[in-house]
């Protein structure tokens, strides 16, 4: 489920009035066609063609998108049309589909969606030369999820890194805490931040989707990416030790009442946009979050902390002998049409070139492994963008975002109830694992 709009917005304010990095060609060459980018892949002439495109973006995401649209038609010589889908993206396409005026290109922000439109045939194949794009451009996983049945539908354009701790310097400082690598050392810092007189953790448990957040990091690092996989797909039931071994690391957590402001009952009763001025406002309440790369966003809007100063960030620590984890969220085009305009669109997105553009502008990250890191405006944003490309094949998408909405995205229901109600019994570990396989069955079975 997108969570928020406007994710890394953090770049575009941070790095204001800075000189963007790369040089300003336009991609073609004397002739006016457009010329290969770094995958070799060149985008064809479209003279004559509008290309028909739906997002969710709003305001300055929108705004953003559209100078990258703008930069396709200046190399095909294409008109472009945006097509705003608000938040319910799945229900407005598949209206459009039933009224037979499908958008060439939309996106799609579950891969859920993806292969439930891929199995009802509403979205096209990519064609050879968009493959052969994606595949010189993206790490394996990104083109598992944007595939159904071995064939390749998506490229994911944008990307999100679900897999940071932000924290307050200054708490820190006085505290005499430390950037942890470790669970064990995060535990240890948020004992020196307990014993400084500040809660060490700002939890918004009143929107569940940030303890599934949690309990993913957790779970892939401690479990590792093929058990993530068979829990995601239901194919292992939530009673699996895996998750039990889970659930104990996150309740030495959840079960330090004092380690969060206004204990359990606070965090329950915080929602997220009001969790983050805890760490950041003055006086802070508590000294870090965890959480994902639009937490940024939250700081500038909400604080009049400064990134990279008053606020700085590390990636979610590795648990027992596990890798750090690296969990992802992200947008995925796919074409609803098998036109030359919709292939010529998904050909150019998945290029470096395409990347660039929104990269230079800010509020964005790319999963395109072909994209120089020079190309972000600040080095908060480099350093979340390496933290992404870097876990390789091992990254994987968010867990609940990959699970039947009444188990993964719906408030109230499902994983984030749960999860609400672990942290305020985080004691009671297989009463937590018991509902979860009951509400997981029921979900994947349409029961």
């Amino acid at each position: 489920m997108k969570r928020f709009v406007g994710a890394l917005a953090v770049a575009s304010m941070l790095a204001m009035g800075l000189t963007a990095c790369g040089g300003d060609d336009d991609g073609k060459d004397k002739k006016g066609d457009s010329t290969p980018g770094q995958s070799g892949a060149a985008v064809p002439r479209l003279d004559g063609t509008t290309v028909s495109v739906a997002a969710v973006w709003t305001g300055d995401e929108q705004a953003a998108f559209k100078k990258v649209l703008a930069d396709f038609e200046k190399r095909t010589g294409a008109k472009t049309e945006f097509i705003p889908t608000g938040d319910s993206a799945s229900t407005f396409l598949g209206q459009r589909v039933e009224g037979n005026a499908p958008p060439d290109v939309a996106f799609l922000a579950q891969p859920g969606v993806l292969q439930q439109f891929a199995q009802k045939g509403w979205v096209k194949p990519l064609a050879p030369d968009v493959q052969q794009s994606v595949q010189a451009n993206y790490a394996a996983q990104w083109q598992k999820l944007g595939s159904y049945q071995d064939k390749l539908y998506g490229v994911y354009y944008k990307g999100a890194n679900k897999s940071l701790v932000w924290y307050n310097t200054k708490v820190y400082e006085t505290a005499g805490a430390a950037e942890s690598k470790s669970w064990e050392d995060l535990l240890k810092n948020a004992g020196l931040i307990s014993d400084s007189g500040t809660a060490p953790f700002a939890v918004g448990g009143a929107d569940g989707w940030v303890l599934t957040d949690w309990f993913e990091n957790i779970y892939l690092s401690q479990a590792g990416p093929d058990k993530y996989d068979q829990l995601a797909k239901h194919a292992i039931p939530w009673t699996d030790p895996s998750v039990k071994a889970a659930l104990e690391t996150l309740a030495q957590v959840f079960g330090k009442s004092d380690w969060f402001p206004d204990g359990t009952g606070g965090a329950l009763q915080t929602e997220f946009p009001k969790s983050v001025p805890q760490v950041f406002g003055a006086p802070p309440k508590a000294g870090m979050i965890a959480g994902a790369d639009f937490i940024g966003t939250n700081i500038l809007k909400d604080t009049k902390a400064k990134i990279g100063t008053d606020a700085k960030f590390f990636g979610f620590p590795a648990v027992g002998s596990g890798k750090a984890p690296v969990v992802t969220g992200g947008d995925v085009a796919v074409a609803m049409k098998d036109s030359p305009g919709a292939m010529a669109l998904l050909k150019y997105l998945a290029s470096p070139e395409a990347a660039k553009v929104w990269a230079e502008q800010g509020g964005y990250l790319s999963p395109n492994k072909s994209l120089d890191f020079a190309a972000y405006k600040d080095e908060a944003t480099r350093g979340i963008a390496k933290n992404l490309i870097a876990a390789g094949e091992d990254f994987r998408f968010d867990l609940s975002d990959q699970s039947p909405a009444a188990f993964g995205g719906t408030k109230g229901e499902g994983m984030w109830r749960d999860l609400q109600d672990f942290l305020r019994n985080p004691s009671d570990v297989a009463g937590a694992q018991g509902k979860l396989e009951s509400d997981a069955a029921k979900a994947y079975t349409g029961g």
